[in-house]
């Protein structure tokens, strides 16, 4: 049975840093993982992407130099944000595609975690 568990999200300040955890089981962990994230109202926006199968890491243009995706030898893939914008509180998810090759659109994706908040305040 695929789970994806994530955690590490909370409230900070502009500018501050966090990390995001994705804890993977009942899959092989050669598919992609990615991170997507989802403000009210706003549609699912893809982050970065994973794949232990081609070796290679995606980022969305709004995230890219700051956000950094990475995964353990085990079954967690990490989300590492840099300088983070003020922004609205935002739901991060991570999922799989079950594919060996990243896409960052949601619509390739069928199995969810049921995501971990983040809000960055100014």
């Amino acid at each position: 049975q695929v789970q994806l568990v994530e955690s590490g999200g909370g409230l900070v300040q502009s500018g501050e840093s966090l990390r995001l955890s994705c804890a993977a089981s009942g899959f092989t962990l050669n598919y992609a993982i990615a991170w997507f994230r989802q403000a009210p109202g706003k549609e699912r926006e893809g982050v970065s992407c994973i794949s232990r199968g081609d070796g290679n890491t995606y980022y969305g243009d709004s995230v890219k130099s700051r956000f950094t995706i990475s995964r353990d030898n085990a079954n967690t893939v990490y989300l590492h944000m840099n300088d983070l914008e003020p922004e609205v509180p935002a739901v991060y998810l991570c999922a799989t595609n079950r594919k060996l090759t990243c896409s960052l659109d949601p619509a390739d994706y069928a199995s969810w975690g049921h995501g971990t908040r983040v809000a960055v305040s100014s």
